[in-house]
Formats: C-alpha cells, sequence, structure tokens
C-alpha cells in the first residue's frame, strides 16, 4: 500500500532534508511541505471537505483522503509544535502524526505523547529511524481508519500470504516444491520472497546456484527490523525472487528463535505479496513459528509406508505441540505413479489431513539436469514435475487461473484423434456427426476438473493427449 504523508516544516533546508529521504522511502507518496501550522491544518481539511464530507472525523470517505502521516517539525510555527500536535490528534484522529525535534530526551518523548504523536524522530534525520516511525505510524493509521470504517484491505502491516512446506522426512522433495512455488508465483507477477529455514541443512541456494554472504542469521540479533537492514540480508536473484538463505554453519542455526522467526516473517510479509517458507523435515522453535504463523501449511511426503510414517508423526507433533491441527494442514503427494499402492485418499485417511488435488508424478530423470547443475530455474516447461508443481501453485491461489493455463493449459479436454477420425475431418465429414466414428475411444467422459477423484478419471488416454496423466487433470501450468 502507498503510505501519503503531509511534512509541515518551516526551515526551507530543513524540508529539502525531510523531503529528500521521504522521497527514498518504498511505497511512499510525499506532498510538497507545509510552511507553517496553519497551512498544515487548512491541507488537513480542506482533504476531508474535498471527499465530500461535512467533518473531517466523520464518513469513511473522509477518513481515507486524509494522509496517513503527518511530519511536525520542532521550530513549525505559529503554532507551537506540541500545542499543533494535539489539535491534529483531536480534529483528524486517524492520522498518525511524527515530531521532528533535536531533543529526543524522556521528558519532550512524554509530553509529545500525551499530545498525541505516534512517534519522534531525533535531529539530524537517519533514513533507518525515519522509516521506522513512518511505517509504524501508518500501520497505526490504518487500523485506526478500519475502525473507523474506513478499507481493511488497505493496511500498510503484515499482509503477504504465507506458505510454508514442510518435508515429512528427507529427501522426499521439500526444496524443490518451495523452489517451484516460489518460481510460479513470481512467473504471475507478484513479489516473492523465498526463505531457508531449514537452518542446518539448507539447500535453495544450492538448487538456484547462489553464493551469497547474508543469510537468515543475520536479521535474528536484530530488534527492529528496518528496510535497508532487510534489503542487505534478502538476496535479489535474477529470476525475481527475493532470496532469504540458510547459515552456511549450521551450528549458527541455533541463533534464530521462534521470536527472531516471527519478527523475520513479519518484516518479509510486509514488503512482500507471497512469501514461501522452506521448513525441511526436523522441527525446530524457528520453523516451528513458521508453521504456525502460514496461511498455508503443505506437508511434502511420497507415496510409501515410511514416508507417510513420518508424515503421521508430523502432524502428530504439531497437534500436540498445539503448533496446527491435522485438518488445518495439506499434504502434497510428491513422485506418484500409477502402479503405486498408497494412492492420496489413502495418504488422507493416515494422516487426517487434507490432500492436495494436485500431485506430482516420479520423473526424476527430466530433475536430474537442473538439479546436478544447481540451476532448477531453467527446467524445461514441458516437464510433468514442473506443469505439476505449477499447477499445485494455482490450487493454492499462488497463481491467477486465466493467467496460468495459457498455452497448453487446455488441450488435455481435447479428445485425440483416431487415424480413422482424423480422415473423416480430412474427407469433410463434421467430427460427431451421423457419418462419423461416433465417440473418441480415448476420451474421458465428462469434465476432468469436475470428476470427483483426481484418480477415477485415470481410464482412457488422458496421458495420451500430451499432459502429465492422472496428476493434473485440470491442465498444466506454463510459464508465462
Amino acid at each position: 500500500m502507498t503510505i501519503r504523508i503531509l511534512p509541515a516544516v518551516g526551515d526551507p533546508d530543513a524540508a529539502r532534508t525531510v523531503s529528500a529521504l521521504l522521497s527514498q522511502l518504498p511505497d511512499a507518496e510525499p506532498a510538497p511541505a507545509v510552511a507553517d501550522s496553519t497551512a498544515l491544518v487548512d491541507a488537513l481539511a480542506a482533504a476531508a471537505q474535498g471527499a465530500g464530507a461535512p467533518s473531517p472525523a466523520g464518513p469513511a470517505a473522509a477518513v481515507e483522503a486524509l494522509p496517513e502521516v503527518v511530519l511536525v517539525h520542532e521550530r513549525i510555527g505559529p503554532t507551537p509544535a506540541l500545542e499543533l500536535i494535539r489539535e491534529v490528534a483531536l480534529r483528524f484522529p486517524a492520522v498518525g502524526v511524527v515530531l521532528i525535534t533535536a531533543d529526543a530526551g524522556p521528558a519532550l518523548f512524554s509530553a509529545a505523547m500525551d499530545a498525541g504523536a505516534r512517534g519522534i524522530v531525533g535531529l539530524p534525520l537517519g533514513y533507518d529511524e525515519l522509516a521506522a516511525r513512518v511505517q509504524a505510524a501508518a500501520q497505526w493509521s490504518a487500523g485506526v481508519r478500519v475502525h473507523l470504517g474506513g478499507n481493511p484491505d488497505a493496511a500498510p502491516g503484515p499482509s503477504g500470504t504465507l506458505v510454508t512446506v514442510t518435508g515429512a522426512k528427507g529427501g522426499v522433495g521439500t526444496t524443490v516444491t518451495a523452489v517451484h512455488l516460489a518460481l510460479a508465483a513470481r512467473a504471475a507477477g507478484r513479489s516473492v520472497a523465498l526463505v531457508d529455514l531449514d537452518l542446518q541443512s539448507g539447500d535453495v541456494a544450492s538448487y538456484l546456484d547462489v553464493q551469497f554472504r547474508r543469510s537468515v542469521v543475520d536479521l535474528a540479533g536484530i530488534s527492529d527490523i528496518s528496510v535497508r537492514v532487510l534489503q542487505d540480508a534478502v538476496h535479489d536473484h535474477h529470476t525475481g525472487l527475493g532470496l532469504l538463505l540458510a547459515p552456511e554453519e549450521g551450528e549458527r542455526g541455533e541463533e534464530v528463535d521462534d521470536r527472531a522467526a516471527r519478527q523475520i516473517i513479519g518484516a518479509l510479509r510486509s514488503r512482500y505479496e507471497v512469501v514461501l517458507v522452506d521448513c525441511g523435515s526436523q522441527m525446530q522453535s524457528a520453523n516451528a513459528a513458521a508453521v504456525e504463523l502460514a496461511d498455508v501449511a503443505l506437508l511434502v511426503t511420497t507415496p510409501d509406508v515410511v514416508a507417510v510414517r513420518a508424515a503421521k508423526r508430523q502432524v502428530r507433533l504439531w497437534d500436540r505441540l498445539q503448533i496446527r491441527k491435522a485438518e488445518e494442514t495439506t499434504t502434497v503427494v510428491n513422485r506418484l505413479t500409477r502402479n503405486t499402492e498408497i494412492q492420496p485418499p489413502l495418504v488422507a485417511k493416515a494422516t487426517g489431513t487434507q490432500v492436495a488435488r494436485t500431485h506430482v508424478p516420479a520423473a526424476f530423470k527430466e530433475l536430474q539436469p537442473c538439479v546436478d547443475a544447481g540451476r532448477m530455474q531453467d527446467l524445461d516447461g514441458r516437464s510433468t514435475v514442473k506443469q505439476a508443481l505449477w499447477a499445485l501453485a494455482g490450487e493454492l491461489g499462488l497463481v491467477d487461473a486465466p493467467a496460468a493455463r495459457q498455452g497448453r493449459g487446455s488441450h488435455r479436454a481435447r479428445p485425440s484423434l483416431t487415424g480413422r477420425r482424423r480422415k473423416a475431418i480430412a474427407a469433410g465429414a463434421a467430427p460427431g456427426s451421423g457419418t462419423g466414428p461416433g465417440p473418441t475411444p480415448g476420451a474421458v467422459p465428462g469434465s476432468a476438473a469436475g470428476s470427483g477423484s483426481r484418480f477415477g478419471a485415470r481410464r482412457g488416454s488422458a496421458a495420451a493427449a500430451g499432459g502429465p496423466g492422472p496428476f493434473d487433470p485440470a491442465g498444466p501450468y506454463e510459464e508465462g
């Protein structure tokens, strides 16, 4: 969300400094500075009345028309700064006011809070402190506007979708799943952060061919994660992903506790639309906190007895520790084949979780070149594994369905042409007419997406239509 800021600074030099710093803030829309207290009050009143409100504190339209943050310099006049803050807080209660002063002592801080300020920024101005105070005031303002009838979707606080990917055991494909879900969401035009919270054996960097000296451990000891600190710790990958990697020294993972994980995830959710977290297969306090906070918690397993038992143990562990209930967990079945004895309905019954409708086929030969080269982003779009994982992203809402189904996404509904049918079309006979050969022998009756069970519709020639067989009846997703 864009944060509208109105600075009230009387000194021209100080006004230029404030404007220069505000222009560097992300998602900020600073207005030209006003020179005195009268101009500030008049500007706020005009903004409220311009929305058709008889009173600035009246209807929701007037509240939404006001800026989220007002900066008041200590040398503003003719009204003293504290009196001006009190007036703004009383007349425009949905505006967060921040005082800029050279005396940031406890006495002035207490007086400013009593007047209604939401924070104090010391002189000389610093980028980190100004950004932190402005964002805090904007979050407070958004919360007040929700209660006053404003738009709850306009909150600048943590609003990104948090998806965690946890493995039932090691080697079930957790990192590959997390990486491709992140790539799919990024290809759909969303800002995505991929976090590696497999703190002792994280492999996100290896799968994406990244060497970066910063890691999640560098944010663990910081009490207030500013925008600039977060930018220094997150690696901007050439695919557009923001990567927050696991430490190279596994023993340093102990420095990331649940408090640090919550703070880091909150900072990422305020800057990215989608946050993907690879939690590995071993539960620690950090990734347990991530699973607890997740909007969608995925549990990856393979269709074998050992992995399904491990998934069941994981679900029971989450339930005992009150991290997450089984019915709130989505299980993804990886490396599935038609001849597998353990099918997804049995996995759902054994674990008590929901099983994703999209299943990932067993096709490691497609992955091996990209895995060995450490360039998972180069996986061919025709790969059945990639198509299934991107279809899973669409099922989870990370990819918009119309954009994701471009290209090869609609070919599953077309019946295959036999030799006789092709000859009939070439001869001018209309397909399906009385002279035609009748229904296609390999066509699956009904809509694939509406066929109750994913494996009830696997008879016929769905695989011959060019898709990944029964694992993706809704059609594969192509990289946009």
